[in-house]
């Protein structure tokens, strides 16, 4: 009842300081890092200050990911007013790229059993090679600032260096060995029996005490538009939500009142759009994508025997394998995808502008238009006017030259209910 009450006057009062003892929160980091990522854990860590937690544990399962989100996340643990615990588990598990750049700015450091870290060499976003002065630079840099946050945390920079210079990756007990990490535990309950009472230094330089015995785990989930937005940041999610998108969008322009595809199409294309703001997008992949529509429709338009759609599905796979610009294998589009998607999609494509191009071509056959060229029989004599019969209905009519009755008739024009005709 007391612990209750202490998380009720934590909530209640935001401008008060934090009352720690008000559990263990835990946050589950088991995607690459990316912007929705680096949010969750920030308000994480938010949510345990306002409630007073004794301290915040980041469980990591990460190949990497963007820099900006892993400085946003470091950022936050480093001037947090409750203890950050990053734990890599469980076992077979990695802390990769960013993810040791986390792991070590965290207050306390642990790696489950075979679990590894490190492997954290600046890339390009394109996956390419930086020439030999700016790859310099930018390798410089994070060395720099990861020796900056593991000296102020205690630990061995020299080794640490060597995961960004040399891509040196560790197991967790080379990691112990090294001064890299604070110890080895299987799970978040023996991580609670085995630095409870460890005393640890702030990254502000104020010495603290871990009272993690008797306190709660509670996890803190991801809301359900982080899950949904985590989802869909997958590039080859977010590929296939912006076709769907454009054809729903397409048939409802061509068909109004539809809705349905519409609705969906609009839908689909509003979280795609969603996920390549937050993506770092190649505008060449989507040059190349919009190129591969512009020859479908030229496939549909012109007798091209098959060569504009060739280049049009080149064009599309091309643009979709370069679309995300990311050295990492999570957040680039497959190959498998890039086929899967772009042939039922140019087959669509064509096959439904094909469609509306015929539609559009072809006669009128109702309303007025409809009568128009239409071939029927005078019944009675036409001079200058009288009646005739097209498609078993019977209309006044009048013609330039006389007609005589059962003489056949060309309609020519429409007036009102008058057809002008001319003699066959």
């Amino acid at each position: 009842m007391k612990r209750v009450l202490r998380i009720l006057v934590a909530g209640c009062v935001s401008s008060a300081a934090p009352i720690f003892g008000a559990g263990i929160l835990t946050l589950q980091v088991n995607d690459v890092i990316q912007p929705i990522v680096a949010e969750y854990v920030v308000r994480g860590i938010s949510q345990a200050e306002t409630e007073g937690a004794s301290a915040i544990i980041i469980r990591l399962s990460t190949p990497g990911g963007l820099d900006q989100s892993m400085r946003e996340i470091i950022e936050k643990i480093l001037v947090s007013k409750v203890p950050v615990i990053s734990f890599v588990g469980p076992s077979g598990a990695r802390a990769a790229s960013a993810g040791f750049f986390i792991l070590l700015s965290s207050d306390l450091a642990v790696m489950a059993p075979g679990t590894n870290t490190g492997a954290a060499h600046p890339v390009s976003i394109t996956g390419g090679r930086f020439d030999d002065i700016m790859s310099k630079k930018i390798e410089n840099d994070a060395a720099a600032y990861l020796r900056s946050i593991v000296a102020k945390r205690s630990r061995n920079p020299q080794v640490a260096e060597k995961g960004v210079v040399e891509s040196k990756s560790f197991t967790e007990a080379e990691a112990l060995s090294n001064n890299l990490i604070d110890g080895i535990a299987k799970d978040s309950d023996e991580i609670v029996s085995k630095f409870d009472g460890k005393e640890i230094a702030r990254f502000s330089g104020e010495k603290t005490v871990l009272r993690l015995k008797g306190e709660s785990l509670r996890e803190y989930p991801m809301s359900l538009r982080q899950r949904v937005l985590t989802e869909v940041l997958n590039p080859n999610i977010a590929l296939v939500l912006g076709l769907i998108g454009l054809l729903g969008l397409y048939i409802e322009f061509t068909s109004p009142g539809a809705v349905l595809p519409g609705v969906v199409g609009g839908v689909c294309l509003f979280l795609a759009l969603v996920a390549f703001n937050l993506l770092p997008v190649n505008f060449l992949g989507i040059a190349l994508l919009i190129t591969a529509i512009v020859l479908f429709i030229i496939e549909a338009k012109v007798a091209s025997y098959g060569v504009f759609a060739a280049l049009g599905i080149a064009s599309m796979i091309l643009g979709s394998l370069i679309l995300i610009d990311s050295p990492l294998p999570e957040l680039r589009v497959r190959l498998a995808t890039a086929f899967g998607v772009t042939l039922p999609f140019a087959a669509i494509t064509i096959f439904l502008m094909r469609l509306v191009l015929l539609s559009h071509r072809s006669k009128s056959v109702t309303g007025t238009e409809g009568m128009l060229g239409e071939v029927g029989f005078s019944l009675s004599d036409i001079s200058p006017e009288g009646k005739v019969q097209v498609h078993g209905e019977i209309w006044q009519a009048k013609s330039a030259q006389p007609v005589q009755a059962g003489e056949r008739v060309k309609v020519t024009a429409i007036e009102g209910l008058t057809l002008t005709v001319t003699k066959i």
